[in-house]
């Protein structure tokens, strides 16, 4: 069963897989690309109250807070291959938190959720913006019931950014999600190959 919202209708591509779409710890990881982690943790460091870690790759409108997300900050930690200084990624995962996260390097990022226990999803809201640069951007989302070993793709979508006329990018989907253990986002901020980096507003998971 799939349902899908989306707020906008600027020029998009949606590609959504079947059967299933319907404080802060600071440490720095590695991955590869072939859907398995191996992870290199350096001391970890609390740092106002949510836990994200920073990783790096190798060659290889938001919602009120009383609507039922999960509260991220307590039920998982994250980790990010990079992030500006006053974007940090909790400004798109913490409720209150408005900033949004934006990428410190250009071209394609990541931001993957390691839930502290297995979770059933039901609802995943995302919202982006960009307000200065014409680009077309790609994401995709994928989730693990086996801490990473493993992914299965919930949607790989497009979208035209357009300033001042398009500027927001808002969806929301329906899942039936069982035994979450890793929600990994993965933006290709412009898929010419442009030298616009990554952002997001806003992450949502219920």
């Amino acid at each position: 069963m799939v349902t899908k919202n989306s707020a906008m209708t600027a020029k998009s591509l949606l590609v959504i897989a079947p059967d299933y779409i319907c404080g802060l710890r600071l440490s720095i990881d590695s991955w590869s690309n072939n859907g398995s982690s191996t992870l290199h943790r350096s001391a970890e460091v609390d740092y106002r109250g949510m836990r994200k870690r920073l990783f790096t790759p190798t060659s290889q409108g938001i919602r009120p807070h009383d609507e039922g997300w999960l509260d991220l900050d307590r039920a998982a930690s994250v980790e990010v291959t990079s992030e500006e200084k006053d974007y940090g990624v909790e400004g798109a995962l913490v409720s209150g938190e408005t900033q949004g996260w934006r990428a410190a390097n250009t071209g394609t990022q990541t931001i993957r959720l390691l839930f502290d226990h297995p979770q059933r999803l039901s609802r995943i809201s995302l919202v982006f913006e960009e307000t200065e640069t014409a680009r077309t951007q790609e994401f995709v989302l994928r989730w693990s019931a086996d801490r990473g070993h493993s992914f299965r793709e919930i949607v790989r979508q497009q979208w035209n950014f357009s300033p001042p006329n398009t500027t927001r990018e808002i969806e929301e989907y329906s899942v039936q999600l069982s035994d979450v253990t890793v929600l990994e986002l993965v933006i290709a901020p412009d898929i010419s190959g442009g030298a616009a980096r990554a952002s997001l507003k806003s992450l949502r998971v219920s």
